[in-house]
């Protein structure tokens, strides 16, 4: 009985490992993190940014949905323990999703719409800066440095610079999220100011 209990033992330490190992890049966060004058607007944004890539995932879920919705739950069930620790209020929800177009009277024809712009025929969309006043955060995945994109498919190489440190990172675009660029927990890493979830003053460039 002593022997069963033991591998028990084990296997609940592996477990409460493995779940730590995903979440490592939540929690380096000083030990002053609940001072900082804007940690609750940073771990709100982290906060809502998940929880639109979850509801984004339901309203059109694939194969592999399930999956990063299970991800993205435990980084909310974490962030919500950091937001509690700090004394953060705010009742932070999803975006709804975007109301539909306005429709013409009946048996009135819709306005012609101008045709968008598309670049020419096999060539990729313009590099340089995108993205304009677009703030950063990070995803809470795991893995070597990458992104997630609501503008960019997979592939899209973008370069990120904290302007209030100087710090840049270049990383590959991998999956969707809500938001112009999430970074995941290595690349936030590289680029963070210490303490904060949030990088306010940000340079996007699409590099390849």
């Amino acid at each position: 009985m002593v022997r069963v209990s033991r591998v028990s033992t084990k296997r609940k330490v592996a477990t409460v490992g493995g779940v730590a190992a995903i979440l490592a890049g939540i929690l380096i966060v000083g030990t002053h993190v609940s001072n900082a004058g804007e940690s609750c607007q940073g771990l709100d944004t982290a906060l809502r940014n998940n929880l639109n890539f979850i509801a984004g995932q339901q309203r059109n879920p694939d194969a592999l949905s399930a999956a990063r919705i299970a991800n993205r739950q435990a980084v909310v069930d974490l962030i919500q323990q950091r937001r509690k620790a700090a004394g953060c209020t705010a009742n932070v929800q999803p975006d709804g999703p975007q109301p539909p177009a306005a429709q013409p009277p009946a048996g009135q024809p819709p306005a012609a719409q101008p045709p968008a712009a598309q670049p020419p025929a096999g060539q990729p969309p313009a590099k340089g800066v995108v993205c304009k006043g677009s703030t950063v955060t990070l995803s809470g995945e795991g893995g070597t440095p990458a992104a997630s994109s609501n503008q960019f498919p997979a592939g899209t190489k973008l370069k990120v610079t904290n302007l209030d440190n100087n710090k840049s990172t270049v990383v590959m675009v991998t999956s969707t999220s809500g938001s112009c660029v999430l970074l995941n927990n290595a690349a936030f890493e590289q680029v963070r100011e210490p303490g904060k979830f949030l990088v306010r003053r940000a340079r996007i460039e699409r590099v390849g």
